[in-house]
């Protein structure tokens, strides 16, 4: 018999992030330090860009804020919740249930259609089957795809593809959505498509944080951050 999913820990109410001094190290000769005291709030409903060049640390600070990995030092409260002290398996609960991925790569099974790839994601959060296939669609139509739900990721567009995947990162109702490059595969029409939803997300109070080295996709946020060696620099990527 399965062991019982393990249940996240109840989140306080607060910021959707609160990162305290975080550094990164990787081990190595001579060891590589990626993250370098990062101290960041985000509250919720916020979007946010962070921008920098390849080798910067955008990745790096992603996989942490999506608790892919652990910090070296330094604390992050994610809904109020001290993700560092957590165990692995409450880590995964946490993050099935309170993160969206969205990714360059669509990463949609490619025989199955847009409602069961959107389904896939409600596996992992401990969605009971009867209810599913509803939610998944009640998903793909907040992203105005619902017409689509049959349709397999080789009939589809790119810009279907990713509101497929960003459905797929909705059905959890997520606290955070983290966005890696997410216009990446797109042309125009289809990355301004993407960013108008995103915006519409945004607008419905969803909290958002893209990582981006495109000045078009960061433009569209509310609140623009650049990193650099590590270090996070609001000044730099800040509005004009």
């Amino acid at each position: 018999m399965a062991e019982p999913r393990q249940q996240a820990p109840r989140a306080a109410p607060g910021p959707v992030i609160e990162l305290l001094g975080v550094c990164r190290t990787f081990t190595g000769s001579p060891p590589v330090r990626a993250l370098a005291d990062v101290t960041l709030r985000i509250g919720r409903g916020e979007y946010v860009a962070i921008t920098g060049p390849s080798g910067a640390g955008k990745s790096t600070l992603l996989n942490v804020l999506g608790l892919l990995d652990r910090p070296t030092a330094g604390g992050y409260l994610l809904d109020g919740l001290d993700t560092v002290a957590l165990r692995e398996p409450d880590r995964a609960a946490v993050r099935a249930s309170r993160i969206g991925f969205v990714f360059q790569e669509f990463h949609l099974l490619p025989y199955r259609t847009a409602l069961e790839n959107v389904m896939l994601a409600q596996i992992y959060n401990g969605t009971p089957r009867r209810s599913r296939g509803a939610a998944a669609l009640a998903a793909l139509e907040s992203v105005g795809l619902g017409h689509r739900a049959g349709a397999l990721p080789g009939t589809m567009s790119g810009g279907e593809r990713q509101r497929a995947a960003i459905a797929r990162a909705l059905v959890s109702a997520p606290s955070l959505l983290l966005l890696d490059e997410p216009t990446g595969n797109l042309d125009s029409g289809n990355t301004a498509s993407v960013l108008d939803l995103l915006d519409r997300l945004n607008a419905a109070g969803l909290t958002l944080v893209v990582i981006t080295h495109d000045p078009v996709v960061a433009a569209r946020a509310r609140r623009r951050l650049a990193i650099l060696d590590g270090r996070l620099d609001e000044r730099a990527g800040a509005a004009g």
